[in-house]
């Protein structure tokens, strides 16, 4: 009689390293979005965005606030205007090196509205979320799978909702949608961003 092996649970990742694979799982699923767009002038559920203003969005943003309050600098990255899909390819190349170099990753970062933390959390807080709420409005736009993954949909929709008040004050998001009586949690995540949660391309 053969005896029944019990699989050892995975060992558990350390801080650094948890926050490297979240963002590897959330930028791998951007790109295989990147690599299935076929018009970059696609209007997109922003309403001053095309395509390629969601990845020239991304691109933007975070090279400026990492280098401005921390040691660790970017390279130069290709124009998203003229070539949307390199330019992410590279800024996703750089942001996975940083996250796996101990010592660019550990790196103090501070924002007087960001408060300090190192470079690695900072991305993690504010970068990876964004990367991951981006997605959808490429997909949409471009007629893919728009669908997030359910666990984080729901961790970022309780904790967002959390912190209505603050986040409306910021000016970072839109004013609430209307919501569907038979919407998904992804949906009122959406609406509460701003978004519509069923739009979808002109015909």
């Amino acid at each position: 009689m053969s005896r029944m092996t019990v699989p050892e649970p995975a060992p558990e990742l350390a801080p650094d390293q948890a926050i490297a694979e979240r963002y590897r799982q959330v930028a791998d699923t951007f790109s295989g979005t990147v690599d299935g767009v076929r018009d970059w002038d696609a209007p997109t559920p922003v309403a001053e965005w095309r395509a390629r203003d969601v990845v020239g969005h991304l691109v933007e943003w975070l090279p400026g606030l990492v280098s401005g309050g921390s040691s660790v600098i970017f390279q130069p990255i290709p124009d998203a205007a003229s070539d949307p899909a390199e330019a992410w390819r590279e800024l996703d190349r750089q942001v996975r090196a940083i996250l796996e170099d101990p010592a660019k990753s550990a790196a103090r970062h501070t924002n007087p509205h960001m408060g300090e933390s190192s470079v690695a959390e900072m991305m993690d807080r504010f970068y990876t979320p964004d990367v991951f709420l981006h997605r959808w409005d490429l997909a949409r736009a471009t007629g893919q799978d728009h669908r997030l993954d359910p666990e984080r949909v729901h961790d970022m929709f309780t904790g967002m909702t959390a912190m209505s008040e603050m986040i409306r004050g910021s000016g970072q998001f839109g004013d609430q949608q209307p919501v569907p009586d038979d919407a998904d949690e992804q949906e009122q995540l959406m609406a509460f961003l701003g978004r519509d949660p069923r739009w979808s391309p002109p015909a």
